[in-house]
């Protein structure tokens, strides 16, 4: 009997969630774990995310979501008076597939549209285990261009994957179907 390995997702969380609200909509992760999972036999689907304080609900909705989160220190500044964080995930995103889950999985899916990746798309092409690379948008590194053909656009897929706001009735306040 052979024993078939299912594939991993690898997810960098902050070039995602900003490509895509860059072109005014929110993604529902619970979809986009779902889609991974029915589209692409995704069995771990690892989130790449910074600590920020006060993100605990957040976090918990990840991983009630099915997302396995890589948590990244951040390091907080202030940009024009604004509270900022940045949490670089990209070297564990890397680690991660290239060496930490590698044996585990039968292909990858790269998801990112940063140019830091493109080593990790070589590595994983080369050793015939990239399956796809999700960018949010068009707009994505032209260190990628060159695999074009792993590329599916988030943006393509906004009907699938968008975070719809609950609808209230008057009724109880209950939603409508």
């Amino acid at each position: 009997m052979v024993n078939i390995k299912p594939n991993y997702a690898f997810i960098d969380s902050q070039n995602i969630n900003l490509g895509v609200r860059s072109l005014g909509w929110t993604l529902d992760f619970r979809k986009l774990r779902l889609y991974l999972k029915n589209k692409f036999n995704v069995d771990q689907a690892f989130l790449f995310i910074g600590m920020v304080p006060n993100n605990q609900g957040l976090y918990t909705d990840l991983q009630k979501s099915g997302f396995i989160l890589v948590f990244k220190p951040t390091v907080r500044y202030f940009e024009n008076g604004k509270e900022t964080f940045k949490g670089n995930v990209d070297a564990e995103l890397v680690l991660h597939a290239a060496a930490v889950q590698y044996k585990n999985y039968d292909k990858a899916i790269i998801m990112s549209g940063d140019g830091d990746f493109a080593c990790l798309a070589e590595y994983l092409s080369e050793k015939d285990k990239l399956l796809h690379i999700f960018i949010p948008n068009a707009h994505y590194s032209k260190l990628l261009k060159q695999y074009s053909r792993y590329i599916v656009r988030m943006d393509l897929l906004r009907h699938s994957l968008e975070s719809k706001p609950i609808k209230k009735t008057s009724i109880g306040g209950r939603s409508k179907p």
